[in-house]
């Protein structure tokens, strides 16, 4: 891929989702770091980009904004509040999920995130830790949530999503059937080689992963 070609690519696709919804994680504070993991959580499903960022602005014209708030906004607050989303494909297993992550958070740190990424050892019980929370967060949510982070965290280095992965495989960037491990090494080595001035390389990742995402869909239109 040429230099040109990745500026392209990050100028079209970079632009980082925590600041298209508002979220500002510059700073580490631990308000905003939440609403980004709430966020995660939406983005996380099997569903449409847009889907979720309607129902994250919904999340936020309620003003459902902190673990707290969530519990007591309820099951059926929530339900209505995904709904009006139009997030109603998941919207009663989403309401049971962020219930039972909000309880766990609060119970295990406070319903501090940047505690929980304090008591992390190293990225692997970053990564851990957040998996902990509940039923339902799995490695797409949490490299989702940590790409996001990193320069923020010490400990955030997730590897990359299957998305990214595949989007990278295609420009030839890294090789086939690499492991998340060696593939987050490669898409490292390249940016390394090739940074764009003002862009990082969450930009990089981000405009991969949303080339992966149309990759997917081209796929899948391809067969049905």
């Amino acid at each position: 891929m040429s230099k040109q070609g990745l500026k392209t690519l990050i100028e079209d696709s970079g632009d980082l989702y925590s600041e298209s919804l508002g979220i500002d994680l510059s700073e580490g504070k631990n308000t905003e770091i939440f609403k980004w993991f709430l966020a995660s959580l939406l983005f996380g499903a099997p569903i449409r980009e847009n889907t979720a960022t309607k129902t994250y602005k919904s999340f936020r014209q309620h003003n459902v904004l902190t673990p707290e708030r969530i519990l007591e906004t309820g099951w059926d607050g929530l339900v209505r509040i995904l709904d009006e989303g139009r997030y109603a494909r998941y919207d009663e297993k989403t309401a049971d999920k962020l219930l039972l992550v909000m309880k766990s958070l609060i119970e295990k740190y406070h319903g501090d995130l940047v505690c929980l990424h304090v008591k992390s050892s190293d990225a692997h019980d970053l990564e851990n830790r957040l998996k902990g929370l509940g039923k339902g967060i799995g490695d797409v949510t949490v490299g989702i949530f940590l790409r996001e982070l990193r320069g923020v965290w010490t400990k955030a280095d997730s590897k990359p999503t299957a998305l990214v992965i595949a989007a990278a495989n295609s420009l030839g960037i890294v090789k086939d059937n690499a492991t998340p491990e060696d593939a987050l090494k490669q898409l490292k080595r390249f940016w390394s080689r090739n940074k764009i001035s003002g862009k990082s390389f969450v930009n990089f990742e981000t405009a991969l992963s949303r080339l992966g995402l149309k990759i997917r869909r081209e796929q899948r239109r391809a067969v049905s």
